[in-house]
Formats: structure tokens, sequence, C-alpha cells
């Protein structure tokens, strides 16, 4: 399958919209209960093109597919060298080799931006990205049980990380 993996420009937003909230409506791996206004992804978007923070947008067929970003792990600035990452797929995208290869990439960028840790946060039984993120290196470290409430059922929270310093 072929695919692109570009830098994010404000005409991907109402797509990258649309991505976050299909996720936020029919998943419980997406925490959050109400859908997003394209004028706050638009904004939080500026924000981190403002801090110097990638998004990369994921394409196939010339149709925004994806995007992948990071942002800060926790306020206190003693976190300033652990990110987390937010990586969505489209359900026409995934399982072909697009998030691998948009993950590999924010992985790389963030090594070069001088981060320390990558941390990936998930829900239990997301058991497809918590595979995705064993076969990129990510280890799991915490789960964080019934921390979440949606759809009527208590969720549990997984972090997993990757030492970014021990890549070649």
């Amino acid at each position: 399958m072929s695919f692109l993996i570009r830098p994010y420009q404000t005409q991907d937003c109402k797509a990258i919209l649309e991505i976050i909230n299909d996720s936020i409506l029919n998943t419980f791996f997406n925490y959050d209960y109400h859908v997003k206004t394209l004028e706050e992804v638009s904004r939080n978007f500026d924000q981190k093109l403002n801090d110097n923070i990638p998004i990369l947008v994921g394409e196939m067929n010339g149709k925004v597919v994806g995007y992948a970003t990071y942002g800060k792990f926790r306020a206190k600035p003693g976190y300033d060298r652990t990110i987390e990452h937010s990586i969505y797929l489209d359900h026409s995208a995934q399982g072909k080799g697009l998030g691998t290869a948009m993950l590999r990439q924010l992985i790389y960028l963030a090594k070069d931006q001088g981060y320390h840790v990558m941390i990936a946060g998930m829900d239990s039984e997301n058991h497809g990205s918590y595979r995705f993120h064993e076969r990129l290196g990510f280890k799991e470290v915490a789960r964080l049980p019934e921390v979440s409430f949606k759809f009527d059922k208590w969720l549990t929270l997984v972090f997993m990380q990757l030492n970014l310093e021990n890549l070649a």
C-alpha cells in the first residue's frame, strides 16, 4: 500500500478533526467524552507548531488518513525531556504500515530534538496498540486500574515508554 507522510498544513485540520471525533464518539480508546471543534484543534496545532513540536500527517491516495504528534508529559519542568505521543489513523489506514512509519519518524524527530523518553498511554483493552508499541521497542511501565470511565465501563490505563537515547 502506498502512502505519504508529510508535515501538517492548516488545510489538514478538518480531516484530522474527523479522525479525532470518530475516536471520541466510537471508541473507548480515547477517554475524551466531547467532540472537538475545528477551532479547538486548529488552536492546539498552531500552538504545537509555535512550540516547534512536529505534527505528521499520513495520506493514502491523496486523502488525509492519520496524524501523529507529541506534547509535554507533565507540566512541571522536571519532566521537560519526557513527551507523550498521540497517533490516530482512520479505519481505512489501519494495518497497512502507515502508523509504524509515522511513529518511527516521530520517534527520530523527538530524539533529534533532545528528548529522553517517549510515553505511550493506551487503554488496556486496546491490544492492537499495545502490540504496535511493543514492535517499536516500547516497554510497559505501569497499569492504572479503573482510572477512567466511558460508555458505562471502568477502564484501565496502560503506560509504555521508549528510551530515545538508546536508539541507533
